[in-house]
């Protein structure tokens, strides 16, 4: 099965380096991918895990001669599946594979936030134009069963919706004392400081300065390791330096690679972000091993209590974050159950199967209703998980009809 991956831009972002991770344990898929913008770091990654990826020089959201350019190269590339990811590349994507000709259209919502999308406002204007554009796809998947309450309360039918979870890659970021050190060291970050950590794009949305604020009021000497990039870099610079601590923060850019070691040099990690659609970056740490205090965090919000006992939902202002960071013991912990439910191979399979399912009429294992009920009814969204015999071997042999998107 051949299937196109559409994405906004190949930056470092949250949604771009799932789309990276996902691709080499979906082995009975060829997969490719094309980037409207922006052929970042995740472009290069990902060529060289052997993923064909084209660049379609969108020169911004009204360029409209992009879409003949997209539907051509769909139609060129003979493609089962088109699989949309982000905003512009949902709207865009979603037509030119209609018009191609293609009839399985997926797309899967990242970033649909209880108050923005992307950065954009929930306007009704937003609203309008996604629910065009969900009408010409075939199914939505949703990263968190909080993602898929909020597009049924947008207006997308229950049934078009599909609960897939980001996934991590564990073993990954799993705790070494070696990469502690080494990270320490090469921060200038003493063995035995108290380090404070965030990962995430340098937004206004994360609430980066309230966590600057919070360390800043801490007792002692705390250092705050900052890992992303984005457009309030120099106002939370600013920022640190109003508040005397310019010289205990450390910014350590947008990172890929090194995020195992820069998670190794935290003590607890925090985001004080009060908006998410799944909060990726929290279930990272937990592999880590590491404490977290956060404000929102569906992948931890919709699992049942006790799943990660190490992570402490906290109020999101500057006095609220002090009393949590106080209460913080500096140990190392076991990593929870709740990682283990978002491991990637089985994000990975559950995606295969929905291809499956769209494509070639094969059934689905549905897995439990949602709390609220939603699922479980005969137009509910599904959260897919492993059936009896397992959804990768479920897969007919008929996938193996070339290289993988190795």
């Amino acid at each position: 099965m051949k299937v196109l991956h559409v994405i906004t831009g190949l930056g470092i972002g949250g949604a771009e380096q799932q789309l990276r991770l996902l691709l080499p344990h979906m082995d009975r898929v060829r997969g490719s991918v094309v980037t409207l913008t922006n052929p970042g770091p995740v472009a290069d990654a990902l060529r060289a895990d052997g993923v064909p990826v084209a660049h379609l020089g969108m020169r911004g959201n009204r360029d409209l001669s992009a879409l003949p350019r997209l539907t051509r190269l769909i139609r060129d590339g003979d493609f089962d599946v088109v699989h949309t990811h982000l905003y512009r590349a949902c709207l865009y994507g979603r037509l030119a594979a209609r018009l191609a000709g293609v009839r399985t259209v997926v797309a899967t919502e990242h970033s649909l936030g209880a108050e923005g999308i992307e950065g954009r406002p929930l306007s009704a204007g937003a609203r309008a134009l996604y629910l065009a554009g969900e009408r010409l796809g075939t199914s939505t998947v949703a990263v968190s069963d909080t993602v898929a309450r909020r597009l049924v309360a947008w207006g997308v039918r229950p049934s078009r919706v599909t609960v897939v979870p980001n996934g991590v890659d564990a073993e990954r970021f799993a705790f070494d004392p070696a990469a502690r050190r080494a990270a320490r060291r090469r921060l200038g970050l003493a063995p035995g400081a108290y380090v404070v950590g965030g990962v995430g794009r340098l937004v206004a949305g994360k609430r980066f300065d309230t966590l600057i604020r919070a360390v800043a009021a801490l007792p002692g000497d705390p250092r705050l390791l900052l890992v992303g990039e984005g457009d309030q870099r120099e106002p939370l610079e600013r920022t640190a330096r109003e508040c005397g601590v310019a010289d205990r923060v450390i910014w350590a850019g947008a990172v890929d690679r090194d995020l195992p070691g820069l998670l190794a040099a935290m003590d607890v990690f925090v985001s004080a972000s009060a908006d998410e659609a799944f909060g990726l970056a929290i279930v990272e740490a937990l592999a880590a091993g590491l404490p977290v205090r956060y404000v929102a965090c569906p992948a931890l919000d919709d699992l049942p209590p006790g799943e990660a006992p190490g992570a402490r939902r906290v109020g999101g202002t500057v006095p609220e974050l002090v009393a949590a960071l106080e209460s913080v013991t500096r140990e190392r912990l076991a990593v929870p159950a709740a990682v283990r439910r978002y491991d990637v191979r089985r994000g990975a399979r559950r995606l295969m199967a929905l291809y499956e399912h769209l494509h070639h009429g094969r059934p689905l294992h549905d897995g439990p209703p949602f709390p609220d009920g939603l699922h479980g009814r005969d137009d509910g969204p599904r959260r897919l998980h492993d059936g009896p015999h397992g959804l990768h071997d479920g897969l007919h042999d008929d996938l193996h009809d070339g290289a993988s998107s190795r």
